[in-house]
């Protein structure tokens, strides 16, 4: 699974501090804190027919994580949302959208890891694009990957920053393998989450709510996600039974489906962990009964940014 270039891109307008450039032109100081040291926070946001879904949900957890991280001073949530709206405005984007904040600590004065040095205050980043779900609807393959996820004494993954390398290396692991994916562990050797998305299994599929049950990792080494509370939330509403728990390799190899979550690519099954096939080795329907409803909420849900 490699993203392909949208020829609809090539003239995108960037939103850096307020400035709309031609993405050619943007430019990032190098003093600025993601540059030096990956100091940053962002959120991704998916715009539906004029709305971006959970976009309260998103800054909430934008807010979160730059408190934690102790930028010294956050943007108006009013602010942020009217940046979005230029940007999406200048790109004439309506629907089909994905959208990139990054919230940096800044400029710094001199190069250097003290915070003491970022004194002009945050850089805001928008970046727009077009971009669908990225991941194939006919399943994805996993491996195994040999790059743990820290434990929240070494860095608590509920801050959603900016330092992705571990995630990369990961990546570049499964890059190598062909694999689309890689599935990440703990240091416990339990199941965070994927490179880049969270990981529900199904048990006793069936398609409905039923005698099936879904597990999903409990949030210790992986970030509260926006699309996995929504899936919960689904799960509430419709009576199947959601438990949040330590999930092993075994759990997984084991399942009768599995899908991951995640606002760039939705719902996405999974029909091959290291080498081994999930269930019958197709797109189970649990994962269609789900993603389906999850759809009908981006369709009808969200805040509206765009004037249709």
């Amino acid at each position: 699974m490699l993203q392909k270039f949208d020829e609809r891109n090539r003239d995108l307008i960037a939103n850096i501090n307020g400035d709309l450039v031609h993405r050619d032109k943007a430019a990032i100081s190098p003093f600025d804190s993601a540059v030096q040291g990956g100091d940053a926070v962002w959120e991704g946001l998916r715009l539906y027919n004029g709305r971006i879904f959970k976009l309260h949900e998103h800054l909430d957890r934008l807010e979160r994580s730059a408190r934690a991280v102790s930028l010294a001073e956050i943007p108006p949530r009013e602010k942020i949302i009217d940046e979005i709206k230029r940007t999406l405005a200048a790109n004439k984007m309506r629907d089909g959208a994905h959208i990139r904040l990054t919230l940096t600590r800044g400029v710094k004065i001199t190069s250097g890891m003290d915070p003491r040095l970022n004194q002009s205050g945050p850089t805001l980043i928008v970046l727009a694009e077009h971009k669908p779900p990225v991941y194939a609807k006919s399943g994805l393959n996993l491996i195994t990957s040999k790059t743990r996820r820290p434990p929240p004494e070494v860095l608590d993954a509920r801050i959603h920053h900016a330092n992705l390398l571990n995630s990369i290396l990961a990546k570049i692991e499964a890059n190598n393998a062909g694999a689309d994916d890689a599935l990440m562990l703990d240091t416990r050797g339990f199941v965070a989450e994927t490179n880049a998305t969270h990981v529900f299994i199904v048990r006793g599929s069936n398609g409905s709510s039923g005698t099936s049950e879904l597990a999903t990792s409990r949030v210790l080494a992986c970030p509260e996600g926006i699309t996995r509370a929504t899936v919960v939330e689904i799960c509430v509403a419709e009576k199947i039974r959601c438990i949040e728990t330590d999930l092993s390799p075994a759990d997984i190899y084991g399942a009768d489906e599995m899908f991951c979550t995640g606002t760039m690519g939705e719902l996405a099954g999974v029909i091959r962990v290291d080498n081994r096939q999930i269930g019958d080795g197709n797109i189970g329907p649990m994962t269609k009964y789900l993603s389906d409803l999850y759809l009908k909420r981006t369709a009808t849900e969200g805040v509206q940014v765009v004037d249709i």
